[in-house]
């Protein structure tokens, strides 16, 4: 080593919606990537005590042009009606044309929604149904215990969503044009119980893949999500105002954060993700227009991150609210990552149009340990931008060895009023780091979270 390391329901929906340089190690150095996670959940198989409704016996035709929201429907008030339990079967074999549909429980039974087939989108915002909300394709509300499961797909059709002038990088010189821009989150559960995602394929979804709003106890476990790594706003799993949450064991690549993680969402286990080609695992962004955000327990562990923007983020906008606390990134392999490690306390989606504001949602006990790999060094490996007024606290680093993907020059971090200690040296080393504890922390009403 050299000396120096340098996004009357449908309307409640919608509303409720630097540097020194160094020279570095040797790259066949770089610890190899964590050791597989638990094992992937056996997904259940229709039993003899279940009631089936198949979406077929209740007019579906399957040809991938009729329209067979109704069938769907009439099968899903069926099993949800019953007294035992109940599935509804989408059979392999068939492509299922389906329109904007809430699901409605509760149920009087735990419902499994059994998709073995391909389940498809209307094809872009020109034939959606007029009148109807372009902010949801299918939405589970108010449900509890329900499943949904299969090795079917979910096949969003996103590409002429993704083309509208409005979004990002569509007008000239890659700039934003005025125009409708809603786009349709592809699988919404809200106000929902005891949730089971296993198995599912989900492809090309216009916006969001997954998002769980205000929703208790949700366990995904097998997900494989796909899209165009420039598809824009397709976060793969999105959670808010959502507690006690499990991820395991799935693969993510698309055009935004694998996981996003927002305001009001606590006790969440990620574990053994393939992420990327995308922007990373991100806790917010929060405190957008002055919001409070609350969002603490949060594990992400033995996990790959691959050729993307950012790697493990945590971003907040000026003039926010509340805290993030008792956050822990462990063994997590990065695979020429832009940014490995980042906290961006100043993030705002059209450069030089937000305002220095001096609250801030507070950032504290956050716990980065066993992070190895490569990243693109046109970036620091590690970006700690903390708030002016409100300084990051208890930030830890261990067996942190980031080098860059090619060459043998190596940034060093960027720090900005963030405070912590180094456990063991790290790679690069953190001088800029703040020891300790600073002086005092202005109230950003943490005791409200």
């Amino acid at each position: 080593m050299g000396s120096s390391f340098c996004t009357f329901v449908l309307f409640f929906l919608s509303l409720y919606v630097h540097c020194s340089i160094v020279k570095s190690r040797s790259l066949d150095y770089i610890s190899p990537a964590p050791s597989p996670g638990p094992e992937q959940a056996t997904i259940p198989k229709i039993v003899p005590s279940s009631r089936v409704f198949d979406v077929m016996s209740f007019g579906s035709v399957g040809d991938g042009v009729t329209d067979d929201t109704q069938g769907f429907k009439m099968a899903w008030d069926s099993a949800c009606q019953s007294d035992e339990p109940s599935m509804v079967l989408v059979p392999k074999h068939y492509s299922f044309l389906i329109q904007s549909t809430i699901f409605t429980g509760s149920c009087g039974n735990k419902v499994v929604f059994q998709i073995e087939g391909t389940i498809m989108a209307p094809d872009g915002p020109s034939v959606w149904p007029k009148g109807m909300s372009k902010r949801q394709w299918l939405v589970f509300y108010r449900v509890n215990g329900m499943s949904l499961q299969g090795g079917g797909v979910i096949d969003g059709r996103g590409e002429k969503w993704w083309d509208l002038p409005c979004k990002p990088h569509k007008g000239p010189n890659g700039t934003t044009l005025a125009g409708p821009c809603d786009s349709p989150v592809t699988i919404r559960f809200f106000m929902s119980t005891n949730v089971n995602v296993k198995g599912v394929k989900v492809k090309n979804s216009p916006q969001f893949n997954f998002r769980f709003d205000g929703c208790n106890g949700v366990y995904i476990d097998s997900l494989n999500i796909k899209a165009p790594s420039l598809s824009p706003n397709t976060d793969g799993i999105h959670i808010e105002n959502t507690n006690n949450v499990r991820i395991y064991n799935s693969l993510i690549s698309n055009g935004d954060d694998c996981v996003s993680i927002g305001a009001g969402s606590y006790n969440v286990d990620i574990k053994n993700i393939t992420c990327g080609p995308s922007h990373g695992i991100s806790i917010g962004s929060l405190g957008m227009r002055n919001t409070r955000a609350c969002v603490s327990n949060i594990t992400v562990t033995d996990s790959v991150i691959r050729h993307s923007d950012n790697g493990v983020r945590i971003k907040t906008w000026q003039g926010g609210l509340g805290s993030v606390s008792k956050v822990r990134f462990s063994n997590i392999h990065m695979d020429n990552v832009r940014n490995p490690i980042m906290i961006d306390q100043y993030y705002c989606q059209a450069k030089g149009m937000c305002p220095n504001q001096t609250s801030a949602v507070h950032i504290s006990d956050v716990t980065y340990e066993k992070i190895r790999g490569t990243y693109d060094a046109r970036s620091p490996a590690m970006h700690l931008g903390c708030s002016n007024s409100v300084p990051c606290t208890n930030l830890t680093f261990s067996d942190v060895e980031l080098v860059p993907s090619q060459g043998q020059i190596m940034t060093s971090p960027f720090c900005w009023n963030a405070y912590g200690a180094l456990q063991t040296l790290t790679i690069p080393p953190v001088f800029c780091l703040l020891e300790g504890n600073p002086e005092s922390v202005p109230d950003t009403d943490i005791d409200q979270c």
